[in-house]
């Protein structure tokens, strides 16, 4: 029997990044290229089951009575929270992934034409990520028909064309390399996302 989690608020869902260590700090190098003082690493969070369970939830409320055939999530961020989020709703859940520098659906997934697709992820900083999983599902002829994340960091200025639902926007302070005050003071940077290279965008 599925337990459906209570609807939460953002102080709820803030208290819940908190008590999982998901906001860290120090000098990090996004997946964007970008410097910042902190990081928002949402896997700690989504590590616990009843706390994805909770997220997801809150996720599907905030979407209401949108039809949706398919769930997409990019790897690696979006692939647990598609998951949960897909389940809840009663449908596939599947995720992208790069292969050879460009995003794509392996591992047999497959989109049909004209299918209703929610594209779910993590954080959005330029929201570069989520914009390649909207090609795969329009290149595949599928229909996206909006975007959900736990975190919104881009500072509002995420347009994905289709309606996006956040959970919560934490705008937080991002600098190019050759502007960060960090980089000035000579404090190590650490690269936490889960690609080698940081030129593309999260």
């Amino acid at each position: 029997m599925t337990v459906k989690a209570p609807v939460v608020g953002e102080k709820e869902i803030l208290e819940i990044l908190e008590r999982t260590g998901v906001l860290q700090e120090g000098h990090f190098v996004l997946t964007s290229g970008l410097h910042s003082n902190r990081y928002l690493q949402c896997a700690r969070a989504l590590q616990y089951p009843w706390e994805s369970q909770i997220l997801a939830q809150a996720i599907v409320e905030r979407l209401g009575e949108r039809d949706v055939d398919v769930v997409v999530g990019p790897a690696m961020g979006g692939i647990t929270l598609a998951y949960e989020v897909a389940r809840l709703l009663g449908v596939r859940g599947l995720f992208t992934e790069r292969q050879e520098g460009r995003m794509t659906l392996r591992r047999g997934f497959v989109l049909k034409p004209d299918e209703r697709v929610l594209v779910v992820e993590d954080v959005i900083t330029t929201g570069g990520s989520v914009e390649e999983v909207i090609e795969v599902v329009e290149t595949l002829g599928a229909k996206p028909i909006g975007v959900a994340s736990l975190v919104d960091r881009s500072g509002g200025r995420a347009d994905f064309g289709v309606p996006f639902t956040p959970l919560i926007a934490l705008p937080i302070e991002t600098w190019k390399p050759e502007d960060c005050p960090l980089c000035r003071q000579g404090v190590p940077t650490d690269k936490p996302g889960s690609r080698a290279q940081h030129t593309r965008r999260h």
